[in-house]
């Protein structure tokens, strides 16, 4: 699994962080995604699409390394 993100549709909702605080962070300065490992462990996979799901802007893309 892969992860990317486009910081600039992001409006720092903050859901991708609450989700996965393992993958995900918010910027101090304006509140929008931070993506601290774009390439998790099998076990936070789950974590990361559901994330990706809930974000309301839709800036997390992930594509399936396999």
């Amino acid at each position: 699994m892969k992860i990317y993100v486009s910081h600039d549709r992001c409006r720092g909702a903050g859901q991708c962080a609450l989700t996965a605080p393992e993958i995900f962070d918010q910027s101090d300065d304006d509140g929008t995604v931070v993506l601290l490992n774009s390439e998790p462990p099998p076990e936070l996979h789950v974590r990361a699409i559901r994330a990706a799901g809930l974000c309301p802007n839709s800036v997390i893309r992930i594509v399936d390394a396999t």
